[in-house]
């Protein structure tokens, strides 16, 4: 017999931590505090805009929004028609920072 994560007699669902709204993460934080510590290397732009796998989720501007999305499958037991809202505020922060990023290129100013 197989279970989900939450589904798990072991696991009591009613613990788990109250999701935080959707709209709550549409907007990424500064992607230059995100990155602010990272060393320069001459992939610079592929590295800000595609991170290796094991940091993206933490360096991401959008990490907030990720790990919500990410929540709320857990919580609704991988059912993704409830958490189209998670989903489209992530797409709607990866949007807004890389729009963010292009135009500070464009503007001349140094995004690493």
């Amino acid at each position: 017999m197989s279970c989900s994560r939450t589904t798990d007699p072991g696991i009591d669902k009613s613990t788990l931590a109250p999701l935080p709204d959707p709209q709550a993460n549409v907007v990424p934080k500064p992607y230059t505090e995100s990155f602010k510590d990272k060393k320069v290397s001459k992939f610079v732009e592929k590295s800000l805009t595609q991170p290796r796998r094991d940091t993206a989720i933490d360096n991401s501007p959008c990490a907030a929004a990720s790990k919500a999305s990410m929540d709320c499958m857990n919580h609704h037991d991988y059912d993704r028609d409830k958490c189209l809202d998670y989903f489209q505020a992530y797409r709607d922060c990866k949007k807004a920072w890389q729009t963010q990023l292009k135009a500070d290129r464009r503007a001349g100013k140094v995004v690493s």
